[in-house]
């Protein structure tokens, strides 16, 4: 919200008070001010001419020569080259010894040997916003009324001595989104009186009651509660006046004709939207406004020319025939206000914010007027916004306005009034407030405050939608006290040391562990697309989609239930940028439901970690070339660092999720204590069909559910004392089907293996035709140490054959000779 210090000043008294020291006071009452602009970026010593007399210059053919009367005993002679000067035109002057913006000093010069004694201005020299300013002056010289006093100082006369302060409202605060609703803020916190504009002050009677002019229909209830309007006869349309057009500029506004302008100027005035219709376009003359909802297949052409299709939840102005405006966001182009227009229909009303914002979102119209409505208006403005806009038609429009207002009023909301203590107040500022202090304070926005002794109740006016809940309450009296004045108290309490959870403990080591591994973390949309959701399954079993009712694109319609296809995606993205290496994992959360249809509760999100690798593996020095491609065990090696790193051991059983190469995956088990095992994820190739529609060389990932992988994990360090006994290493080699895991064999080794056994790891895995069709090799290393002494060959031996007996006996195996 922009707001002119110079208009403020007509409704608050701030002569001791800056506009730099009013957005202090502002910003610490509570409402922000970004900052301060000076409308004056230099101009100096600029004054009132008379355009004289205009002659060709004798030597140039786009150069004038003109007479300008400042107010001085002498008429200046100016050179001027603007194609629209003309004698009789009233003109800003820059003198000589005048200042403009950008450094620009005016000094007596000779134009193709004419003196010239000073410059005629356009707006943009003088520093005006050229896109604000009205089209037909916009170019060539500022053109002034024709009734402007020669020798006036055009900088107070064009309101660039004033200064715009900038707001920044909270949602909250909609009743800041007026001038008078900020007169009162500002009016509140310096302890002034607000001065209000008299509403029907001007207004000149056409002696006809405005009801026997108008109907006013409201069929969509729940979306209008209040419509009023008036009619205003015989009106001219033209400029409106200069201060007006200034107030509108400072305000960002851009002035139109005064009709329009009037309409604009009441709307941020009061902060109620109006809407001006030209009668003679309507139905009737405008005798009947129906309000209802579009129907099926209507059409509206709005203001902007554009041939919108309506759906049933807009809200429709009409004239009991046709459309002529969607309320609270855009006019139609059939019932504008023309150059010809003579009668108006003035619209004021009270729209369901819900409605204008569905509406003006769908069709992408945002405006000053829909902000208002959205945000709801104060249902105390409608009729003194209604009246006030009449008033300054008559006057500066010349029309005659029907008398009194026609309207249709179905809901007439109540002030809120909020109970509250004295105590209440002390215990959540920590102050010592008293009853009479608190009605003091809040009768300075007021605020009603009735009730005796230690409870209160306060009743809020309408412009303050805001105040619901006791702490509302006392948010203002603590913003009125002033914030400075709160006395400083220690925090009391119990105190505890901070601390993370085991969750966000284990995600840090999980990153920590992973980025050591070469992997890089990718955040990835939680929106996909129907097919890539299906792409891979999922690590969870959801049978239903949850689709967004609006999405902004089909790739991006559906929650996922998977993290791989879009750090897939992104492997795509890289290598179509010739970044062949890629490695990349995601910690995020998937999005569960088992409701088939529509959802009628939110979905369970599940935080899943997902990896994925392809290309080729880092070369081990900067010399080694032809580096071997990445294949399932440099992914395994990097999952067996991470389950290593939080202190779980994780197994691999053989299997095929969907989306993965049947024989190159396997599922991931975390084993605990007591030997039971517990589902972590899967890894795996991704399919080659997968691979060939996305273009990828091989690719491999892993997807593990993170919740099972905080339970699993041990986040503790253990401490072993340094070997003092040297230790006996064993390797053997047996022959099993091919079907055994190697992961069954090194269970199997280290329970026979008993107290002696230190490690059991798998060195080589041989498979051949001199072994079988069906057959492999795997070779294991075993080490035995016994912590108190030194093994002898016969307990090493033992306990070595006991591991040969035990994986014959279990698995068949047979040593490899």
């Amino acid at each position: 919200m922009l707001v002119s210090y110079k208009w403020l000043e007509q409704y608050v008294n701030l002569n001791d008070v800056s506009a730099k020291a009013l957005a202090e006071k502002l910003t610490r009452g509570g409402v922000e001010v970004d900052g301060v602009e000076a409308r004056n970026l230099g101009v100096v010593k600029v004054v009132v001419g008379h355009v004289a007399s205009k002659e060709k210059h004798p030597d140039a053919d786009k150069l004038n020569v003109c007479k300008v009367d400042v107010g001085e005993a002498e008429h200046l002679q100016i050179v001027c080259g603007a194609p629209n000067v003309a004698a009789g035109q009233k003109v800003p002057v820059a003198l000589v010894g005048a200042s403009l913006p950008g450094g620009l000093a005016i000094k007596r010069a000779k134009l193709r040997g004419v003196e010239s004694m000073g410059m005629i201005c356009s707006a943009k020299e003088l520093g005006l916003n050229d896109k604000l300013l009205p089209k037909e002056i916009q170019e060539g010289i500022l053109v002034l009324p024709e009734g402007t006093p020669v020798g006036a100082d055009a900088v107070a006369l064009l309101g660039i001595d004033d200064e715009v302060l900038d707001l920044d409202l909270t949602p909250n605060r909609s009743d800041c989104l007026s001038m008078i609703g900020v007169a009162y803020e500002v009016a509140a916190l310096l302890g002034r009186e607000v001065a209000l504009p008299d509403a029907n002050e001007g207004v000149v009677s056409a002696g006809v009651p405005t009801s026997d002019r108008v109907r006013i229909e409201i069929e969509a209830r729940e979306d209008c509660p209040h419509y009023a309007a008036r009619i205003v006869e015989g009106v001219t349309i033209g400029p409106s006046p200069l201060w007006m057009q200034n107030r509108l500029m400072a305000a960002g506004v851009r002035p139109i004709n005064n009709v329009v302008d009037i309409t604009n100027y009441v709307m941020l005035e009061y902060g109620q939207p109006l809407h001006a219709f030209d009668a003679d376009t309507l139905a009737g003359g405008g005798n009947r406004i129906v309000v209802r909802h579009a129907r099926a297949g209507e059409r509206l052409t709005t203001l902007d020319g554009q041939d919108r299709a309506l759906e049933p939840h807009m809200l429709l102005i009409t004239d009991g025939e046709r459309g002529i405006a969607l309320a609270g966001v855009m006019g139609g182009a059939d019932s504008e206000v023309t150059p010809g227009t003579t009668r108006i229909v003035l619209e004021s009303a009270r729209f369901a914010g819900r409605s204008v914002r569905r509406t003006s979102r769908q069709l992408g119209l945002r405006s000053e007027a829909s902000l208002r409505f959205e945000k709801e208006v104060n249902p105390d403005a409608v009729i003194p916004a209604l009246n006030r806009a009449t008033a300054l038609l008559c006057k500066y429009a010349g029309g005659r306005a029907t008398e009194g207002h026609a309207e249709a009023l179905l809901d007439s909301p109540a002030p809120t009034t909020v109970p509250l203590t004295v105590a209440r107040v002390n215990d959540l500022l920590g102050t010592s407030l008293t009853a009479d202090d608190i009605r003091v304070l809040l009768a300075r926005l007021g605020f009603a405050v009735a009730g005796a002794g230690d409870s209160l109740e306060v009743t809020a006016p309408l412009r303050r939608a805001d105040m619901v809940r006791d702490v509302d309450v006392v948010e203002e009296i603590a913003r009125l006290f002033g914030y400075d004045n709160i006395p400083t108290t220690l925090v009391r309490g119990a105190t505890t040391p901070g601390s993370l959870t085991k969750a966000q403990r284990v995600a840090r080591e999980t990153r920590r562990a992973l980025t050591g591994a070469g992997l890089h973390e990718a955040v990835t949309y939680s929106l996909t697309s129907e097919a890539r959701r299906d792409a891979l399954g999922g690590l969870f079993e959801s049978p239903g989609r949850i689709r967004l009712a609006m999405p902004m694109s089909e790739e991006r319609s559906v929650l996922r239930t998977s993290l791989l296809p879009h750090l897939l995606e992104a492997v795509v993205h890289n290598r179509n940028r010739n970044v062949e290496d890629v490695a990349l994992f995601e910690i995020g959360n998937v999005f569960l439901t088992e409701e088939t249809g529509a959802p009628t509760a939110l979905p369970t999100e599940r935080r899943t970690l997902a990896a994925v690798v392809t290309g080729a593996r880092s070369a081990a020095n900067w010399s080694e070339s032809g580096r071997a491609k990445v294949d399932f065990y440099d992914l395994k090696g990097r999952l067996e660092k991470l389950t290593t790193h939080l202190g779980i051991e994780a197994v691999y059983v053989a299997s095929a999720p969907e989306g993965f190469h049947p024989g190159r995956s396997a599922d991931v088990y975390a084993v605990s204590a007591d030997g039971s095992r517990a589902k972590l994820g899967r890894i795996g190739q991704i399919h080659p069909a997968l691979q060939a529609e996305w273009e990828l060389d091989d690719t491999y990932a892993f997807e593990l559910d993170f919740e099972s992988l905080v339970e699993a994990s041990v986040l503790r360090a253990n401490y072993e004392p340094l070997p003092r006994f040297p230790a006996a290493s064993r390797d053997i080699a047996v022959v099993v089907d091919r079907s055994v895991p190697a992961g069954d064999l090194v269970a199997s080794a280290r329970e026979a293996g008993g107290a002696f056994l230190e490690s059991v790891r798998v060195f080589d895995v041989y498979m051949g035709e001199r072994l079988g069709a069906d057959k492999k090799s795997v070779a294991l290393a075993l080490v035995y140490r016994h912590g108190e002494r030194t093994l002898t060959d016969e307990e090493v031996t033992l306990a070595h054959d006991a591991v040969t007996q035990a994986l014959a006996e279990r698995h068949g195996a047979e040593l490899r000779k």
